[in-house]
């Protein structure tokens, strides 16, 4: 403590010195260094001089007041780049000390709050790390949700396990034989104008039913085509239990309730989640690619030209493609 003083002391006074820019100040400063120097060299004869702590923080203090023209004239036993290397040293050591192992960084978690959170992903299988964060803060156990994440997965526990009941693909593959998926795909017609098509496809069957064709699919429109569907499947309406469709704005609460009305599921795809879908999405990438693509001669008719030979505002509904 004693020595920090006297270093500080000597640090301040050089800096006192520094601010007067005073030729005497720059004299004084030079004969100190060379006193200093002459003290060390007395203390260490006949050995080589060996410089302390303290001696280089003194040279180095009071050659900081010596502008640097001056300094190469002065009797030094080092020479001022050393001098410089002290002072980047000094440096190193202070910001080294300051982040020392174990004192930066995230704290670490408590034994206790580890032992918690693993007793509770053992006794609830089917929680994940989020529930089990809100079930710690509803404790007052304050932690964050990936030091959760972290606990579980050092200790071998899967951090987000999958929930109970089937996965999507098992859902797809187990009612298949009562999933209906519907979806919109819009037309270029010859006159420059688009429609759009309604399509329903049975997922057990790969049957297509073309709803209808319209250049305003409103939403009354489309409600209007979920009744015509029902009367369109009559007796297999029974065993149809679930319909896919997405989050279209097409798709009213009026739609979901003809379909509700009939014992059948509505159930949304999440958002840009097209490959929840993948039977209608499938069919209308092969339908744009063989049907809507013009041909590069004339004797084949598309798709395009026949619906342009209609009028999509009175299409009839309820065709059905194999």
């Amino acid at each position: 403590m004693c020595l920090r003083f006297v270093f500080l002391l000597i640090a301040r006074v050089a800096a006192w010195l520094q601010l007067s820019r005073r030729e005497e100040a720059w004299q004084t400063a030079g004969i100190l260094i060379l006193r200093h120097q002459l003290a060390v060299l007395q203390r260490q004869q006949p050995r080589r001089p060996h410089l302390t702590w303290a001696d280089r923080a003194l040279l180095a203090a009071l050659l900081s007041v010596i502008p640097t023209a001056r300094r190469q004239g002065l009797r030094l036993l080092v020479t001022p780049d050393t001098i410089l290397r002290w002072h980047r040293d000094i440096a190193r050591r202070r910001w080294a000390a300051r982040s020392k192992r174990g004192r930066t960084g995230r704290p670490a978690t408590r034994r206790n709050i580890k032992a918690l959170v693993l007793r509770l992903a053992r006794e609830n299988p089917e929680w994940g790390y989020r529930r089990i964060h809100g079930e710690l803060a509803g404790l007052g156990v304050s932690v964050a949700a990936s030091t959760v994440w972290e606990i579980l997965r050092t200790n071998g526990i899967d951090p987000a396990p999958r929930r109970t009941g089937p996965t999507w693909a098992q859902f797809l593959c187990s009612q298949a034989e009562a999933i209906l998926a519907c979806d919109f795909f819009s037309v270029d017609l010859l006159d420059g104008s688009q429609a759009y098509v309604l399509t329903v496809i049975e997922h057990s069957a790969r049957r297509i039913r073309i709803l209808g064709v319209t250049l305003h699919p409103t939403g009354d429109w489309t409600t209007q085509q979920a009744r015509n569907l029902i009367m369109d499947l009559g007796d297999q309406a029974e065993r149809m239990k679930f319909m896919i469709r997405d989050r279209g704005s097409n798709f009213t609460a009026a739609f979901d309730a003809v379909l509700a009305d009939a014992g059948i599921r509505v159930v949304l795809c999440n958002v840009r989640t097209p490959r929840m879908n993948a039977t209608a999405e499938r069919w209308i990438g092969g339908c744009r690619r063989e049907l809507l693509t013009a041909p590069s001669s004339g004797t084949r008719p598309t798709c395009a030209g026949s619906c342009a030979s209609t009028n999509p505002a009175i299409t009839g509904t309820g065709r059905t493609a194999a």
